[in-house]
């Protein structure tokens, strides 16, 4: 055990290489982690909505000859319309489906002269249709509408969103090791500088936990104190990303909500944790080797 004295972190140098190289790393890493953090949050965030916006709509397309698409189209939104699951069923109009498409084709296609198929939205309960009802539905009374339920789009999206999240941790985990890495390094080269003090202390009957806790806390709290440092400045940077909520993206949406904000404020105590048991480790290496 480590008996922690206020007046034991003197032996260790208060500034120097080993010093700007702790608060420097923990600063860093802190402000690294940050940005980590906001990436995996967004990235959750972003696979919730995706999930549910999709998953509670769907969209109908007829393809079929001119004279027929009118004729089609009633059909097939009266089966939706008495399709257990379904909330509404509604055909885009033709402005609806050009503002679909500028943003491909520009907003001069001559959208008129194109044998576009009719598009209907549908939007559905919680619960959900029974989508292989309702194909066979619509075969018998509206055999060019085909049915898209949006699952093979839904779960590449929210996929691709959860890799994400998981890079994000990874990425906090990575830099919990470097931190403690770089701790680990500082606290060696301290120790190995101060080899003659260490042998004095032992002569004058100072106990190895002693000295050890005397590094350990100066080094803790160095770490601690960047770590504090760069979550703040991290903070200040998130604010001043643009927001792009309404486009749903998470590279525009680096931002921290609710119990996300938990996690921000245990950066610097982690780090702080971090560093004691890197130093811990070293000063007991170190020791033993000076011994």
């Amino acid at each position: 055990m480590l008996q922690f004295d206020e007046r034991a972190d003197r032996v260790v140098p208060p500034t120097g290489f080993t010093a700007r190289l702790t608060l420097f790393s923990s600063f860093a890493m802190a402000f690294l982690a940050v940005f980590a953090l906001a990436l995996s949050l967004a990235a959750g965030r972003v696979a919730d909505r995706w999930g549910n916006e999709l998953a509670q709509s769907s969209t109908l397309r007829i393809s079929a000859p001119a004279g027929e698409v009118a004729t089609q189209t009633e059909a097939a939104l009266r089966v939706l319309r008495t399709t257990p699951g379904v909330v509404d069923a509604r055909a885009l109009t033709l402005e609806e489906q050009r503002e679909l498409l500028t943003p491909w084709f520009g907003a001069d296609l001559p959208i008129e002269d194109l044998p576009l198929p009719q598009l209907i939205d549908i939007t559905e309960t919680d619960e959900g249709y029974d989508s292989a009802g309702l194909r066979l539905r619509l075969a018998a009374e509206a055999p060019a509408a085909v049915l898209d339920d949006h699952a093979r789009w839904r779960r590449p999206l929210i996929d691709a969103a959860g890799r994400l999240r998981l890079l994000g941790w990874a990425s906090i985990l990575l830099i919990a090791a470097a931190s403690a890495a770089m701790v680990t390094l500082a606290a060696n080269a301290a120790l190995a500088a101060n080899a003659q003090v260490i042998a004095v202390l032992r002569l004058v009957g100072a106990k190895d936990t002693y000295i050890a806790s005397a590094f350990v806390r100066r080094f803790a709290l160095r770490a601690l104190t960047g770590a504090a440092m760069g979550t703040l400045i991290g903070i200040v940077a998130l604010v001043l990303v643009p927001s792009g909520r309404e486009n749903g993206g998470f590279l525009t949406d680096l931002s921290i909500q609710g119990i996300g904000w938990l996690w921000v404020v245990m950066i610097p105590p982690l780090s702080g944790l971090v560093a004691f048991l890197a130093t811990r480790y070293a000063a007991g290496r170190v020791l033993e080797d000076l011994a």
